[in-house]
C-alpha cells in the first residue's frame, strides 16, 4: 500500500511518497512537519531501511530441518550410524516427519520411497551427509570439481538423471540417491561410511 502526503512548512513543501507497511515512517512524517527540523534525514533514513528490509525479505529463505522424534531416539540413530552398531546402518528406532513442502528436502523424502528406502528411518541419515556436503544447495560447487545437492564428482556425472543436472534439485536428488543406492545400499550405510571417512 502507498501513502502520498503533503508536507508542509515554513522552510518544506512537496509530496512524499512512502509504502504505509513500514512502521518507522510515522517519525519521518513528523520530522518533516517540524521547521528547521532534519527532515531529509530522517526520510532517507527510513528510505534506506525500507530499501534493506525490501531487499531482505526477497533473498532471505526459511528452510525447516527435521527433527528428532526424541532423546531416545537421537541416541539409537548416533550408535547405529556411527558404526557401533553390526555396520548395516539400519537406524529403524529413528522416526523423521516430513520435511517442510516446496523444499529439496521435500523433494528427497518423497523420492526415497522409489529407491526402496524408507524415509522415516533413512531420511535423516541422508539429510546427515547432504547438510554437510552442500547445504542441500542444487548450486554448491566445490574447486575440486563436485557440484551440486549430492558433490557429484564430476557434476556432470548427473546428467544420466537429466539434462537439468545443473539447475535442478530433483535430478540431482535422483542421481544423488541412485548413487547411494549402487555405492552403499542405504543413505544410513553411507553415513556410517561419511563418519569414518569424511567423503562418501
Amino acid at each position: 500500500m502507498t501513502a502520498i502526503a503533503l508536507i508542509t512548512g515554513t522552510t518544506v513543501t512537496g509530496y512524499l511518497i512512502v509504502r504505509a507497511d513500514h512502521s518507522n515512517v510515522g517519525a519521518a512524517f513528523a520530522a518533516a512537519a517540524l521547521p528547521g527540523s532534519r527532515a531529509m534525514t530522517v526520510l532517507e533514513d527510513a528510505r534506506e531501511q525500507m530499501i534493506v528490509m525490501n531487499t531482505a525479505s526477497h533473498t532471505m529463505h526459511i528452510v525447516g530441518a527435521p527433527k528428532l522424534a526424541s532423546t531416545a531416539s537421537a541416541t539409537a540413530a548416533t550408535s547405529t550410524s556411527s558404526g557401533s552398531a553390526s555396520g548395516t546402518g539400519a537406524a529403524a528406532t529413528v522416526n523423521f516427519p516430513p520435511p517442510n513442502p516446496g523444499t529439496a528436502q521435500s523433494t528427497a523424502y518423497s523420492m526415497m520411497a522409489s529407491f526402496g528406502f524408507d524415509p522415516k528411518t533413512e531420511f535423516g541419515c541422508l539429510d546427515a551427509i547432504w547438510t554437510r556436503e552442500s547445504g542441500w544447495r542444487y548450486n554448491a560447487a566445490n574447486a575440486s570439481g563436485a557440484y551440486g545437492i549430492p558433490q557429484a564428482l564430476p557434476g556432470s556425472k548427473m546428467a544420466s538423471a537429466g539434462a537439468d543436472w545443473q539447475t535442478n534439485p530433483a535430478t540431482q536428488i535422483r542421481w544423488g540417491l541412485g548413487y547411494i543406492k549402487s555405492t552403499y545400499g542405504s543413505p544410513c550405510n553411507a553415513w556410517s561410511f561419511w563418519q569414518a571417512h569424511g567423503y562418501y
